[in-house]
């Protein structure tokens, strides 16, 4: 047993010795790897770092990460009128509601499109796709919008057109029809109906394709602007992409117009404010990114290979 043991061990030693070969190409892998991750991360690194910076500074140095002088003048500009405040509250209730609907909607047409008895099946998943390849046109969803439904100067605006993206409830769907039937069919001889079989059942065990998906709608939340600034007049309920986009119109009209009143600010730092907007509108959602990363590769693979 010992001699066994001892060709065990040391067949499992000389398995997991790798050759020079091999070392080589994990090496340039990880090269490619690095350069790769470089290449991704240095533009938002300039854009953080020249944010700090002073106006004559970006236009003196190319390319920069840590400024010589650093200075807060472009994010005082930003914050000074409280606008923005104002449009970060907005855009996280946009976004955790708008997210929360998506969610809502996503699921509750996933789970029955992913039972193989449900009539009518083909005909709902064909209906499905042709959304995802036509849509009703800007004019006419504005003039839906508004005019027929009254949404105008409300949220739901902002919600309900979106309230179901096409391709994130196939992704959902396609991990319900991975859960084995074995487990449904556990529960409905328990006396569980579709109800408790969806909120017991199918969520619980789909934590990493929600996960993921949540992700998908947050960010286009937050991210989006064209429907707040077509449906949202009132400037108390703007996102904050449309007030940092304000904010840089603003900025670039100084190179215009020479006779805007700033106060005791004086003229501002243009390039840099456009760099700290940038700043501004990136961080929260990627702060909220290393909570679900556990679940995002898993949910968004499995939740598109089994179909």
């Amino acid at each position: 047993m010992a001699t066994k043991a001892g060709k065990i061990e040391k067949g499992t030693t000389g398995f997991n010795h790798r050759s020079p070969g091999d070392m080589v190409i994990q090496i340039i892998l990880y090269i490619i790897t690095g350069i790769s991750a470089l290449i991704c991360v240095l533009p938002f690194l300039y854009v953080f770092g020249s944010s700090f910076a002073s106006e004559r500074e970006i236009l003196e140095r190319a390319f920069f990460i840590i400024p010589k002088q650093p200075t807060v003048n472009a994010y005082t500009y930003i914050f000074h009128e409280g606008s923005v405040f104002n449009g970060l509250k907005n855009s996280v209730i946009v976004t955790v509601i708008g997210t929360a609907i998506n969610m809502f909607v996503s699921c509750t047409m996933a789970y029955p499109l992913s039972r193989k008895y449900l009539r009518g099946r083909n005909f709902f998943m064909n209906m499905v796709i042709i959304i995802m390849l036509f849509g009703g046109g800007m004019v006419p969803s504005y003039l839906l919008i508004t005019n027929l439904l009254h949404l105008g100067n409300t949220y739901w605006a902002l919600w309900l057109p979106g309230a179901m993206s096409a391709f994130n409830m196939i992704i959902i769907k396609n991990y319900f029809q991975g859960i084995p039937d074995d487990l449904e069919e556990a529960a409905v001889i328990d006396g569980a109906n579709d109800l408790y079989i969806f909120l017991r059942v199918m969520l619980p065990l789909s934590a990493p394709v929600l996960a993921s998906v949540s992700l998908f709608y947050a960010v286009g939340h937050w991210n989006a602007y064209f429907g707040a600034m077509m449906y949202i007049d009132d400037q108390s309920k703007e996102v904050v992409q449309i007030c940092l986009r304000r904010i840089i119109m603003l900025t670039s009209a100084i190179n215009d117009n020479g006779t805007i009143d700033w106060g005791t600010w004086g003229a501002p730092p243009t390039k840099a404010v456009r760099n700290a907007t940038t700043v501004v509108a990136t961080v929260p959602i990627l702060v909220v990114y290393p909570f679900i990363q556990k679940f995002f590769t898993a949910g968004v693979m499995v939740g598109s290979v089994k179909g």
